[in-house]
């Protein structure tokens, strides 16, 4: 019996064996689109990957923890650190990449209502993309609504703003992404945010100050033409040093 030939390169099934976060990448690749510390990738995550890229992210930290000299063989405070930090990054606190938006239910403005509406303050824990330091504070969201206008419940705020705020992130392009976002959702005449917060890449490291707050905003729409309407939301956020 003839032996079988060899395959030419191009028919042997180089996939299995492949790391899942190599497959991932070169389909955003593929697809011409980005994939930065902000960015949100789960159209390019298949069913049962996000499994395997948990593990995948698991043994790699485990080799983090080895080259840090730490014994996760006999010190039973580390033995399950690089999976558990495999889930706190995958499954909580960049959970904003992997998961697609939340679904929001919108209802049309019946009642046509056009006065002012400030939701907050919503407390958001994202991290420094610089260091994975935390940076927990809050945002204050002002909407001005018309007749076309969505309207969504007081939550689903919160819900939106957690998705933004669940990667690594920089504070003034955060605001950015939510503001963005909002407005797709619910087309107001105007919005604001504002976000106040405390970055412990300078509190835990660095300078090491705790006092430090950083606070910004964005202003859209009737928020940046009308003064008096930018001041009276500004005045209604009771924000805390």
């Amino acid at each position: 019996m003839n032996p079988q030939p060899d395959l030419p390169a191009a028919c042997v099934d180089t996939d299995e064996g492949t790391p899942v976060s190599l497959k991932i990448r070169e389909r955003i690749q593929a697809a011409h689109k980005r994939f930065n510390a902000n960015d949100n990738i789960a159209d390019f995550i298949q069913p049962g990957e996000l499994d395997q890229l948990l593990d995948e992210v698991t043994r790699k930290m485990e080799g983090v923890l080895d080259s840090l000299v730490i014994d996760t063989e006999r010190d039973h405070n580390t033995t399950d650190t690089a999976r558990r930090l495999a889930k706190m990054y995958v499954n909580e606190v960049f959970k904003g990449r992997y998961v697609k938006a939340p679904r929001i239910t919108e209802f049309p403005n019946a009642e046509r209502l056009n006065e002012l509406m400030i939701v907050g303050p919503i407390t958001v824990r994202s991290a420094c993309s610089h260091h994975f330091c935390p940076v927990i504070g809050k945002v204050w969201i002002g909407v001005m609504p018309n007749e076309h206008t969505n309207v969504i419940g007081l939550s689903k705020y919160a819900r939106l703003a957690e998705w933004i705020m669940s990667r690594p992130q920089i504070q003034e392009e955060a605001v950015v992404q939510l503001a963005d976002l909002i407005q797709a959702k619910t087309k107001p005449d105007g919005l604001a945010l504002v976000m106040q917060a405390t970055h412990y890449c300078m509190a835990w490291r660095g300078v090491k100050d705790l006092d430090s707050k950083m606070i910004n905003s964005v202003m859209r729409g009737v928020f940046l033409k009308d003064m008096n309407l930018r001041r009276e939301f500004l005045s209604l956020i009771p924000r805390k040093a």
